[in-house]
């Protein structure tokens, strides 16, 4: 690890602010690095006159004092924490000062003065992850914990710190590991007595490996939606119920509901949480051909929203006839992120489920539909919607944030990376291939996966990883 080092000199100690600015009722000045028990003692006195315990892991009052003229800067609260239990694995000072940003940034010009150099951003977990403490999955899970907006993005984000996605990443690079070796034993010592290549169990094993990471590929829609929110569009023609229907969601009255048509002349948007993801619920304007140019623009932008969206809510009125609109709608669904929602069912007692779905399929040509009855005034339905939309988000088995999940994009790509690294593999052990070549491959999908949890790492990389975290974590 030492030589990810960089520029990053972890001998010298660091000091930043690491609560948000602002005013608050505390603030933490935090230092890491092996001076950073001597820094404290030289600037903390308890009211009698003492320095900083010597016992690790104990939290110490008193004042953070000026050694030239004895004043005081900040009545405060110390703890003083000892190598190797810290979560840089260094010795930590947290200094839990008052929280106005005065009197944080007097206590941290102090610590600067005395030996302390300010901290790069994410520089203490860096700190963690070059020391071992954990690995680069779990640096993203910090990064995951601290920028999470919903609680399924936080529990997912738990689960990776707790190693769920490294211990399945290891799992798979040791079972391609274990076949690259069975092969190169072959390779390297054809002159001695080593037993052929077992082809049938290379290749078992790297079917094997192939269908973990296809699992863990199956996550990426949901692990993008915890870091992104799912954008969802409500669409239909004019006077459907999509304002009626927003409301009921969020339970409570937010778009304008009339019986005008044509009264969403833009798009409006609300957030909101569903099985524990962030959900970005656009209701857009009526679709339908005529109107003035304000409606048609309205219905313009409804289109765009409508193709760019993750999930998307098409909703028919049951309780009047299928139209012509309703038939252009339902052309322009995509079945994989759609979700057919037959409104006013109260209006309309005897319509089925499976009818409405039936009109869908006449004018798509596609039977792959899912969908609900719903009534937003009495809210029959709601629930199955949002069952509807969990599995929309997680798949038919739903939202499993107990199962590791494939948290950022660069885990989604160099986990695409490892897939078509084992496919090519196997692809060339099934064409009786030359044993280097297949080697190659397996070696870009062990690779693939080190870049993961960083035991396959490049220094550039590294940077641009920390880089996103805030001063101070």
């Amino acid at each position: 690890m030492g030589s990810l080092d960089g520029d990053l000199h972890i001998e010298e100690t660091i000091a930043a602010i690491s609560t948000a600015v602002g005013r608050a009722a505390i603030g933490i000045v935090r230092m890491s690095g092996p001076e950073a028990i001597q820094i404290a003692r030289g600037c903390f006195r308890t009211p009698s006159g003492r320095t900083l315990a010597g016992d690790s892991h104990t939290m110490s009052y008193g004042y953070v004092v000026d050694p030239v003229d004895g004043s005081a800067v900040d009545e405060v609260l110390v703890a003083g924490m000892r190598a190797p239990r810290t979560y840089t694995c260094e010795d930590v000072v947290e200094i839990n000062c008052h929280g106005g940003p005065a009197a944080q940034r007097a206590v941290l010009r102090l610590l600067v003065r005395l030996g302390a150099r300010v901290a790069e951003p994410g520089e203490f977990t860096r700190r963690a992850f070059l020391n071992g403490r954990i690995d680069l999955t779990q640096v993203e899970s910090v990064a995951g914990i601290v920028s999470a907006r919903s609680s399924g993005a936080l529990r997912a984000s738990m689960r990776q710190l707790e190693g769920g996605l490294s211990e399945r990443l290891k799992e798979i690079r040791h079972g391609l590991i274990e076949q690259l070796a069975m092969i190169e034993a072959t390779v390297d010592f054809t002159d001695e007595e080593v037993d052929e290549t077992d082809w049938l169990g290379v290749l078992a094993g790297l079917e094997s490996a192939r269908v973990e990471l296809e699992r863990l590929n199956r996550t990426a829609f949901l692990g993008k939606a915890l870091e992104q929110g799912v954008q969802t569009a409500i669409v239909g023609r004019p006077n459907v119920g999509k304002s009626s229907l927003l409301n009921a969601l969020l339970m409570r009255e937010r778009a304008i509901v009339s019986e005008i048509a044509g009264t969403t002349r833009d798009t409006v948007e609300e957030s909101m949480e569903i099985g524990g993801i962030p959900i970005r619920l656009v209701d857009t304007a009526g679709m339908r051909s005529g109107g003035g140019r304000v409606e048609q623009l309205g219905v313009e932008r409804s289109v765009k929203v409508m193709e760019q969206a993750d999930l998307v809510l098409a909703v028919f009125d049951v309780s009047r006839p299928w139209s012509e609109s309703d038939q252009r709608l339902a052309r322009r669904l995509i079945p994989g992120r759609s979700i057919i929602v037959g409104s006013k069912s109260d209006l309309a007692p005897d319509m089925i489920l499976s009818s409405l779905l039936e009109l869908v399929v006449r004018a798509t040509r596609c039977e792959t539909w899912r969908g609900c009855l719903v009534s937003a005034t009495r809210g029959d339905g709601l629930d199955e919607l949002r069952e509807l939309i969990t599995r929309g988000i997680g798949g038919e088995a739903g939202i499993h944030l107990e199962e590791p999940v494939l948290a950022t994009e660069r885990q989604r790509e160099l986990v695409e990376r490892s897939v078509a690294g084992t496919d090519s593999a196997i692809g060339a052990v099934v064409r009786q291939a030359d044993e280097e070549l297949v080697c190659e491959d397996i070696r870009l999908a062990i690779e693939a996966l080190g870049q993961i949890t960083g035991e396959d790492l490049t220094v550039d990389l590294l940077d641009e990883i920390f880089s996103r975290f805030c001063i101070g974590k």
